[in-house]
């Protein structure tokens, strides 16, 4: 082959490669590849903005007070970077003023009706959540309800014919919405049982009609008034083992809007299946107790290839503790943060953890981490027992590394980014710089994390 066609042929094959994007700084003035060189693996994808906070507790005091106490967070919130906010249940329980909310007995009184032993809600009055969501969507928030659609409670005592007994099924709300009674609950003439029972509670029936037709088909009905009168843009479905994801995908097709199921599960298989058939996200718990045995019991690899947001991260709603599980010690909390942060999938904020528990300063670091410079696919880099470090390949993307030594540690690894200066944005390690082939040194103190991006953005 002569010299001219050797050149030709480099220079066509450069510029398609150049074309494809496979090549950080394309090709040099004699037009000859650099794969030699450099080859990037970065992608176009930006990072997802998206960051959920869980507006409370267990066991919020039962003062009537809490709608003012979340308005009184919303600007604070917003400036962190916060976009949507998981409300508790705003519908009155059996327990009335102190229920959180997972007895459901009327599903449209939000505190304006006597009945249960108060007006009001634990949270507050109708016109305390109408305040609230007002000033949420002034700020652009979205709005998730959490919605318990597997059982109920407070009904009256009647007789039912099917389980030869009597039981509390019959339910006459004063809101005057959605009256109940045995038929709608197992066992009745349409199916013995479902998946699951909860405390012993009335079990609701998704397949009679009247169900239906007040959970999702009518435009009155609790779907469609949530969404259409009360604003909320998304769904926290509670406890949905204990029913068919089919009950989740009628309810998505006909109100639709941004759904998380509560699959509470430590097998990725179990909550993914539910995922697809549901047509919905879900909390990864899986990645939840990956994250416990990774950083409580010091042991990292744990991280490699865990959770929903390894099996499906674009339905993963991140997570390291919530109003039912906080099993991650608080030594721990700043690292299951930090790997959320950086991480695929959508990450929730706890309540406690941001106003009372951790370091909001650092969270806050974080969290812009997340909105500004996580993105893309992830090649884990390195995953031993003591140390852990990942590269998301988005643009701008990052390079995370988690240390729990108790001395600090570097180790050179491949960026995707050549002839760079890198900056530390814990502000914790010096600024580095990646050579020719996007190379660099990373240092990590012990105990800790450091997160490594271009020093200079676009």
């Amino acid at each position: 082959m002569s010299a001219v066609t050797k050149l030709a042929n480099s220079t066509f094959y450069c510029l398609i490669v150049a074309v494809l994007g496979l090549f950080h700084s394309g090709c040099s003035k004699d037009g000859s590849s650099d794969t030699e060189q450099f080859v990037s693996s970065a992608e176009a994808v930006r990072p997802d903005a998206q960051i959920l906070m869980q507006t409370f507790y267990w066991d919020v005091k039962p003062e009537g007070t809490w709608w003012d106490t979340i308005s009184s967070k919303l600007d604070s919130w917003k400036s962190s970077g916060v976009t949507a906010l998981w409300l508790p249940v705003v519908s009155k329980g059996q327990s009335g003023i102190h229920s959180m909310g997972y007895d459901p007995y009327d599903y449209f009184d939000f505190g304006q009706y006597d009945q249960h032993g108060s007006i009001e809600t634990r949270f507050g009055s109708f016109a305390e959540l109408k305040s609230l969501i007002v000033r949420a969507k002034a700020r652009n928030f979205k709005l998730i309800a959490d919605i318990v659609l597997n059982h109920n409670s407070g009904g009256d005592l009647e007789y039912s014919p099917y389980s030869k007994k009597s039981y509390w099924t019959r339910f006459s709300p004063r809101s005057g919405k959605f009256f109940r009674s045995f038929e709608d609950f197992h066992p009745n003439a349409l199916h013995a049982n479902d998946e699951g029972v909860f405390a012993e509670f009335p079990d609701l029936c998704h397949h009679t009609e009247n169900v239906k037709d007040w959970l999702y088909n009518r435009p009155d009905g609790i779907g469609k008034y949530y969404r259409d009168s009360l604003q909320f843009d998304g769904w926290r479905f509670d406890y949905v083992k204990g029913f068919s994801p089919s009950v989740v995908k009628s309810w998505n097709a006909a109100v639709g809007g941004i759904s998380i199921g509560e699959y509470w599960d430590g097998d990725v298989n179990l909550v993914n299946n539910w995922c697809k058939a549901a047509n919905s996200a879900a909390f990864d718990f899986p990645l939840m107790y990956a994250m416990k045995a990774a950083f409580d019991g010091l042991n990292l690899a744990e991280l490699q290839s865990k959770g929903l947001i390894a099996a499906n991260p674009a339905q993963a709603y991140t997570f390291v503790a919530n109003h039912d599980v906080d099993e991650i010690s608080v030594a721990s909390k700043p690292l299951a943060y930090a790997y959320i942060m950086v991480a695929e999938g959508t990450p929730c904020i706890f309540y406690k953890d941001f106003e009372a528990g951790l370091d909001k300063v650092k969270l806050n670091q974080l969290i812009w981490v997340k909105k500004n410079l996580a993105a893309g696919s992830t090649k884990t880099l390195l995953s031993s027992q003591y140390e852990y470090i990942l590269r998301r390949n988005g643009t701008p993307g990052v390079i995370a590394y988690f240390n729990i030594n108790n001395s600090d540690v570097s180790r050179r690894v491949q960026s995707n980014w050549a002839n760079t200066l890198l900056k530390d944005y814990t502000g914790a390690n010096a600024d580095v710089s990646t050579d020719a082939s996007g190379m660099a040194t990373i240092t990590c103190k012990g105990k800790s994390y450091a997160v490594y991006a271009p020093k200079e953005l676009n």
